[in-house]
């Protein structure tokens, strides 16, 4: 049988012929996903086929891998992921950039450009996925002949997933940096007098990875209560706005756009960063209780009944005031006794740390959140795992991210005994330079 026939096949297959080339496929792939197959978390069993590239999907992606799927990662041959060219700092070669976000994924490389590349991954989707995650510009899979609508009409139970830069309509590419301005999130980032500031990490993409995920977990749960499958779509720029709560409904609420605070909390006080003889330390006092605790350890006990502090709207209102008066007294005491106080009164506190001092801190070594995984050039790289426990069911990060086209010789030769054909070039001769435009989303 041809990968054309297959591929011309596939709409007209029953239900057991499928489950029996999956079946298939599984045995076949066996020796290269054992590690997926045994992996013993929540999502075991769940396959997934990951196009994507650069950081929001890519994220979600590697989650659901974190969660026992097996995930095989697609990447256009000669060139791959975007994100393999982001640093430094690179690792013998690989950047850490890429290392962050696909870890738990086999990687294969095919030329879309070729109809033995195309074929290669519309037999994983017909074949072989539950679950199929992209985020290519818009009209790209379809020019390639895979339009993922056209792949769940053959395949009912396969969920769909896309990350895009806009909502439905707006065909712009998506990047991180633009929608932080464009959402608002930057307006209310950076000093008070001073310019708009992003935020630090791509957070952006992140929480679209997110949403993401939890949108496929949905999907997943609707096809075992319905036997159907779906499309999950979400966009940078929705995600983003979702995320301003408060900001948003404060805006909505009084007619009035937030501002710039700083480090302060625009509806809490105390609730900022606070000087102390050495070094800040960020104080919060959320309810009235927290705030009696605070004025209790500063030797103050009677700001509590002060009109200006006597509620959180009064001590919102006269935020510098308050600023003023427990600064004078912390002025005089070290950040580290400072803590020590606060944390034996039961007040939310805690120091300013860099990256360095947080994955060397007392809670990352108590949490294990740091861990390794096995990457076939680099031995042993530490990773930071994400942050699920689960009772029975673990989640943990299980093997490093691919090398480029690490398994495209094992996954053709299962697709080959499995009766697809897809031709052994499909992906390991090319450069990628006949490919369409691939723009990504995001």
């Amino acid at each position: 049988m041809t990968s054309q026939s297959i591929g011309e096949s596939g709409r007209q297959m029953d239900s057991p012929a499928r489950a029996g080339v999956r079946s298939d496929l599984t045995s076949l792939l066996g020796p290269l996903l054992e590690l997926d197959t045994n992996s013993g978390g929540p999502l075991q069993g769940v396959r997934v086929l990951d196009l994507s590239r650069i950081v929001a999907a890519p994220f979600a992606t590697m989650a659901l891998g974190e969660l026992g799927a097996t995930v095989i990662k697609v990447e256009r041959a000669g060139i791959g992921d975007d994100c393999r060219a982001w640093g430094p700092p690179f690792l013998e070669g690989e950047s850490a950039y890429f290392l962050s976000v696909n870890r738990n994924k086999r990687g294969m490389t095919i030329d879309f450009a070729t109809e033995e590349g195309r074929s290669v991954v519309r037999q994983l989707a017909l074949e072989w996925a539950d679950v199929i995650v992209e985020n290519f510009k818009d009209g790209t899979l379809e020019g390639w002949g895979l339009d993922l609508a056209d792949l769940r009409r053959s395949n009912p139970r396969l969920v769909t997933a896309s990350v895009r830069g806009y909502p439905d309509g707006d065909s712009r590419p998506g990047y991180d940096f633009i929608t932080q301005a464009s959402s608002g999130l930057m307006s209310l980032n950076g000093p008070v007098d001073g310019e708009f500031y992003k935020v630090g990490i791509p957070i952006s993409d992140l929480s679209s990875g997110l949403y993401l995920l939890s949108g496929i977990l949905a999907a997943l749960w609707h096809r075992e209560q319905t036997g159907s499958g779906q499309h999950v779509s979400v966009s940078l720029w929705e995600s983003q706005v979702s995320l301003l709560v408060n900001a948003n409904q404060a805006y909505l609420a009084s007619g009035q756009a937030p501002r710039r605070m700083g480090n302060a909390h625009p509806q809490v006080a105390p609730y900022e960063v606070y000087r102390t003889k050495d070094a800040p330390v960020a104080i919060a006092g959320g309810n009235q209780a927290q705030f009696a605790r605070i004025a209790e350890s500063l030797g103050h006990p009677e700001w509590v009944e002060e009109p200006a502090f006597a509620s959180n709207a009064d001590r919102v209102a006269h935020r510098t005031e308050l600023l003023a008066r427990i600064e004078a007294v912390l002025a005089t005491r070290e950040r580290d006794d400072v803590l020590a106080m606060l944390t034996a009164a039961g007040v939310p506190c805690g120091p300013l740390r860099t990256v360095d001092e947080v994955l060397n801190s007392p809670e990352a070594e108590a949490s294990g959140i740091v861990t390794s995984v096995t990457h076939e050039l680099l031995g042993e790289v530490p990773v930071v795992r994400l942050p699920w426990r689960f009772s029975d069911t673990p989640a943990e990060p299980r093997f490093g991210p691919p090398t480029l086209g690490q398994d495209t010789d094992a996954i053709l030769s299962a697709l080959a005994e499995a009766g697809v054909h897809a031709g052994r070039r499909s992906g390991s001769e090319r450069d990628g330079a006949s490919v369409p435009d691939a723009e990504h989303r995001t």
